[in-house]
């Protein structure tokens, strides 16, 4: 794989880990729930939970990115490269769901997907 595919990768897995910060354990700070468009401090109460363990599907898939750019490095390229594909693929195919719920998740969306769209095609064309 090239290295700017790894790049890619690497970059879309350490904002898939900022995003679970934000989610799992920064959530009831109101400057994160703000910028998820929760309404105040007792809604994002309320929803902690949920943000919770949804950062941890975020997490879980920069630790199979992250994983598959390892394994690739140990030339373990075939097994390495699956895994690279579907964690990025399952974060381009999230952000998608993410804009199809309104046209105001348009950015978050394009934040969320543009890094592994990019690491995604690479190591498929690259």
């Amino acid at each position: 794989m090239a290295i700017i595919a790894g790049v890619f990768v690497a970059l879309a897995a350490a904002l898939h880990v900022y995003i679970f910060l934000m989610e799992s354990i920064w959530w009831t700070h109101p400057a994160t729930w703000k910028r998820f468009g929760v309404a105040d401090q007792a809604a994002a109460d309320t929803t902690r939970p949920m943000a919770y363990n949804q950062g941890f599907y975020n997490l879980f898939l920069a630790a199979g990115a992250a994983l598959g750019l390892l394994l690739i490095m140990t030339s373990q390229s075939d097994a390495g490269a699956a895994l690279v594909l579907f964690a990025t693929g399952s974060m381009v195919l999230a952000a998608l769901v993410l804009v199809s719920t309104g046209r105001h998740y348009l950015r978050a969306a394009l934040v969320q997907g543009t890094f592994p769209l990019i690491g995604f095609l690479l190591v498929i064309f690259g």
